[in-house]
């Protein structure tokens, strides 16, 4: 019973606290809108990064006061919060989520997400992703470009050009390799060749690389385990401990395959191979920290 009242409570802190952060963030966000303006942005983007740092501070402070995060971390002294990441990382639970958000804030740009165009329209969501510099992406599916092909390299243009925001802002692109959360399941009908883990994607690294290669300088690749089992969110919240092992690794994206991955097929799969071998490493980084 305590142990359910506890997760009850964190998640109305959670929900709380969230819709506290989105009252400020919105009207920050209009006035984004309503002032396009170069000399208003560096001041209305600033207001929005405090903002965000709050949001996220108020978060992990709740949470260090209802459980006891047991965190093992190396690899943090290599970050700088004026350098641009593409940040990559395994994926077994909705908790990593917030342990990234811990153990990242303030030592790197605040983590952003690629999104799909189509999701800023979403009601409330939408405008505040906006508000707070999401990079939307446009992509075209195989079929639409059969039928379009003068439409092809468009994508990536367009979402060059919507991150062309960031050339005087670093900022942090999160991008789970796996594309979906491990589950046993799910490794048993990939047939992964990974013991924990599911086969790596090279697109959506890919995708980012073409449109934000010129600021990105490093790779921060991420290893999480959890050594007692991964804990839903809910098991998380209603748990009194829980104990987490974080391996951070600097790789600079000049020592990666660089060619032109939609359109050269040789390419695509030397990446892809570079990728899987990247992943074998994770895989025996987490076969050893949980045998010892």
């Amino acid at each position: 019973m305590i142990n359910s009242i506890r997760g009850v409570i964190g998640f109305i802190f959670l929900i709380l606290n969230t819709l506290l952060w989105a009252v400020p963030v919105y009207i920050v966000g209009i006035l984004k809108f309503l002032l396009p303006f170069k000399a208003t942005r560096a001041t209305l983007d600033t207001m929005m990064d405090w903002l965000s740092h709050t949001w996220m501070f108020c978060n992990n402070a709740f949470i260090g006061l209802i459980k006891d995060m047991q965190y093992e971390v190396s690899g943090l002294e290599k970050l700088n919060r004026e350098q641009w990441y593409l940040v990559m990382a395994n994926h077994q639970t909705w908790v990593d989520i917030i342990v990234l958000q811990k153990i990242l804030h303030k030592r790197s740009p605040f983590l952003k997400y690629f999104l799909k165009k189509e999701l800023i329209w979403i009601p409330i969501l939408g405008f505040a992703w906006w508000a707070l510099d999401y990079p939307f992406m446009k992509r075209y599916s195989s079929d639409y470009l059969a039928r379009h092909p003068e439409r092809k390299g468009k994508d990536i243009e367009i979402t060059k050009k919507a991150c062309e925001k960031f050339k005087e802002k670093p900022v942090s692109i999160m991008n789970f390799v796996e594309g979906t959360r491990f589950t046993p399941e799910k490794h048993r009908k990939q047939k992964s060749p990974f013991r924990h883990l599911l086969k790596p994607r090279s697109g959506g690294i890919a995708f980012v690389l073409s449109s934000m290669g010129e600021y990105m300088r490093n790779i921060i690749d991420i290893t999480i385990v959890y050594p007692d089992g991964p804990e839903n969110i809910w098991e998380f919240m209603c748990g009194r401990k829980t104990r987490v092992i974080v391996k951070l690794d600097i790789l600079p994206v000049s020592d990666i395959p660089h060619g032109d991955y939609f359109n050269d097929e040789s390419f695509r799969v030397e990446f892809q191979e570079w990728l899987n071998i990247l992943w074998s490493r994770k895989d025996e980084r987490i076969e050893d920290i949980l045998k010892g």
